[in-house]
Parts: structure tokens; sequence; C-alpha cells
């Protein structure tokens, strides 16, 4: 069974950059339109969707953050377990191989 299940610990490493860069393109495109008030493109009308856009983009982009947070550190921890389960046999295989070679097999 375990050939058929396979973690890349570099590929968690990679979604995790991932996630932070959607946070941090999310933050550019709001510091981008922060300094563009409704009040400055035109008829009342267009004014106020805009500054409705804001308010809406600001909270949508705050509530995804959020969620690429929670994400991230699930991802981490996934990772670091990993990490451990690598250790650990990498350690307990080192330990087979060198009793095996120092006659200490146990028999």
């Amino acid at each position: 069974m375990g050939e058929h299940f396979k973690t890349d610990i570099d590929q968690l490493q990679q979604f995790l950059t991932n996630l932070e860069r959607c946070v941090d393109d999310l933050n550019e495109a709001r510091t981008a339109l922060a300094h563009v008030r409704g009040d400055q493109i035109g008829t009342a009308r267009l004014d106020e969707a805009c500054d409705k856009f804001q308010m809406e983009w600001k909270y949508g982009s705050d509530k995804t953050k959020e969620l690429i947070g929670e994400i991230k550190e699930g991802v981490k921890a996934n990772k670091k377990g990993y990490e451990e389960v690598e250790e650990a046999l990498e350690k307990a295989l080192k330990q087979i191989a060198d009793q095996s070679t120092s006659g200490g097999g146990g028999k």
C-alpha cells in the first residue's frame, strides 16, 4: 500500500510559498486601490459603487487572508509531521544497518 501514497515535502514547502504569495498579492492589490476614492471618479452613483466595492474588497480580502493563514498553518503542521516521520524512519533504518554490520543482529 505504501507505494501508492507518497508525500513530497518540497512540494508542501512550495505550496506554503504560493500561499504566502497569494497574501502578498492581495495586499498589493488593496494597497494599489486604497488611494483611489470614489469621489475622484465621476458621478455620484459611480462614486457610491466604488466606495461600496472598496469596503467589500477589504472584507473579502481580509477573510481570504484569514483562510489562507489557517490553511498555511495546517500545511506547516503536516509538513513537520512528515519530516519527523522521515527522520525517525531514517534513524531506525540506520540503527538496523549498524546492528547488522556490527554483528549485533540480536541472534
